[in-house]
């Protein structure tokens, strides 16, 4: 199936080096895992990779997960005139940015839950 006719929303997280950053990594890749979503790489987008740039202007809808007030998901999507369907910014969602710990799996089911509601 190509990208442009994939009926799945696109999924796009940061992962950076923070818990809030791998939570919401693991919450997009289970949801591409599950097939709720395909999962693509903002870091090609923020890259300006044509091949990337062209699957996030595809038209599919745009699921973003920000760990943090940060918004670098939304910022790489905003480079390229892309808004996403549905942002979520983790901290809304009680989500503690912290460095050099694991994120709560408990927590992270919470998450995931209310992302595919």
């Amino acid at each position: 199936m190509s990208s442009a006719t994939d009926p799945r929303p696109l999924v796009y997280s940061c992962s950076g080096c923070s818990s809030a950053a791998q939570l919401a990594n693991h919450v997009a890749l289970r949801l591409d895992r599950a097939g709720v979503a395909e999962m693509s790489c903002i870091a090609g987008v923020g890259g300006d990779v044509p091949s990337l740039v062209r699957t996030a202007r595809s038209g599919r809808p745009i699921i973003a997960l920000d760990g943090c007030p940060l918004n670098c998901v939304q910022g790489c999507l905003s480079r390229h005139g892309i808004t996403a369907d549905r942002h979520y910014q983790l901290q809304q969602y009680g989500v503690k940015k912290r460095r050099h710990e694991d994120f709560d799996p408990a927590q992270a089911s919470t998450v995931l839950e209310q992302v595919k509601a």
